[in-house]
């Protein structure tokens, strides 16, 4: 009996409703931990293909449900990604919010849905061993984060990422290995194996002495050369960062002064700090918060820096990569794919790869000039959602058969650079407030 065969009819005949699902998401983008009415799509997606056990409300907007073989083995986790991200002038922003799927998060949920249409057969059920557990998942985009940050400080979540809140509250720990495809828009059917940065995030806010700016500049203290000061400091660091590391740094001032009038008193920035390793990161981190402190001492200003953790370093499984490498050779051409290296953007995908054997494979069938930007869109959903989730349903398919042999050897195999509890504590140390005065 050729389960990959029954997979994909099972796919073909049902493979209207995850582009359906994937259309509505699309032209109502919800940002991250207010995706209220995408989630609402999602689970009636999940009704529809006969799933009566659905969790929901998961930090706040995520979904999990499973499909059970009824025999002991494996956990796999196949997710999705619920939010969009501020994109204005995006063919099909939000108007309501100016939110857009500039990101293809959702043809993510319409793959994942299609390696549920493809699997949900009692004939392949009963020839393979273990569990499937789809996650829908909010807030990968690390965006809005003085939002977000209220909502921390108001005890509604403690991480800015959903997959960090979900693994928290336990929605990960029962599952052994995990995968998701993301969308891109390069000039490919697929690409694998490649890895991201971590990264943390701040929130600085300058404090000085409002005055007149013509008439008396003297008595004040500018906030805003301070920052300019403590930006122009970071920018000089960069010949300190080793190449490997990847270090980004990429501050934004969300507010510059009140009125041109008068000497600013109050200054914002917003920053990430992006690295290969934790501590790449953990270093680079140290020499902004001292560049930060050097605009303020230098200006006799105030400055609050917030540190709060964002995202470790993506790591894809070889062992689990291999079995999905051979499903794409056998369906594609080799010129069609390409083995990744190192990208300097982040993912909460990352977090996850650091505690469970997972993969993060993309998939082309996009046009733009790159994820998050206003010209990205999907246009062949037939490879975006339809291919993607085939090639996740037939590598789960090849890791839980025979007893789920590829798939325990994986897992035994596998050493995670950290358990739960050490997982929590790292992201816990790495969120901190300090205050400066000069």
């Amino acid at each position: 009996m050729n389960l990959k065969n029954i997979c994909d009819k099972n796919i073909n005949s049902n493979k209207d409703i995850p582009r359906e699902v994937s259309l509505e998401i699309l032209e109502f983008a919800e940002s991250g931990y207010k995706e209220i009415k995408t989630a609402e799509k999602v689970i009636k997606a999940f009704e529809r293909l006969g799933q009566k056990d659905i969790q929901s409300g998961i930090a706040i907007t995520g979904i999990r449900t499973t499909l059970d073989t009824g025999k002991p083995g494996p956990n796999i986790a196949v997710i999705g990604e619920l939010d969009g991200l501020p994109v204005p002038g995006h063919p099909h922003e939000n108007q309501e919010n100016g939110m857009a799927h500039a990101c293809g998060h959702h043809a993510q949920i319409g793959s994942m849905l299609t390696v549920l249409t493809g699997l949900s057969d009692k004939k392949i059920l009963d020839n393979i061993s273990g569990k499937i557990t789809f996650f829908a998942v909010p807030a990968e985009e690390f965006v809005e984060i003085q939002w977000r940050n209220e909502l921390r400080k108001s005890g509604d979540i403690e991480f800015l990422g959903g997959k960090q809140e979900m693994i928290k509250l336990g929605a990960f720990d029962d599952v052994d290995i995990a995968m998701m495809t993301h969308t891109t828009p390069r000039k490919i059917k697929f690409s694998y194996g490649g890895t991201d940065n971590g990264l943390v995030a701040k929130f600085i806010e300058f404090k000085g002495i409002a005055s007149h700016a013509g008439a008396s500049p003297e008595s004040g203290i500018n906030a805003l050369n301070a920052a300019n000061i403590a930006i122009s400091a970071i920018n000089s660091q960069r010949e300190t960062f080793k190449d490997e590391d990847h270090i980004r740094v990429h501050p934004i001032i969300t507010k510059g002064g009140n009125v041109v009038s008068a000497v600013p008193d109050q200054v914002n920035i917003e920053t990430f700090i992006r690295g290969a390793s934790i501590d790449s990161i953990l270093d680079a981190n140290k020499k902004v918060d001292n560049c930060l402190k050097a605009g303020a001492l230098a200006t006799g200003a105030e400055v609050k820096i917030t540190t709060i953790a964002g995202y470790l370093p993506l790591n894809n499984n070889y062992d689990l990569l291999e079995i999905y490498k051979k499903n794409l050779n056998d369906n594609f051409n080799e010129k069609e794919l390409i083995l990744d290296g190192h990208s300097g953007g982040s993912t909460d995908m990352g977090d996850i790869s650091n505690l469970i054997p997972s993969i993060h494979p993309y998939v082309g069938g996009c046009s733009g000039n790159s994820n998050h930007s206003v010209d990205m869109v999907v246009d062949n959903y037939d490879l975006a959602i339809l291919e993607s989730g085939r090639m996740m349903a037939h590598t789960i398919i090849d890791l839980l058969k025979n007893d789920a042999e590829k798939s325990k050897k994986i897992i035994k195999k596998f050493t995670p650079k950290f358990n739960k509890k050490r997982y929590l504590e790292l992201l816990r140390s790495l969120t901190n407030e300090e205050e400066y005065l000069s």
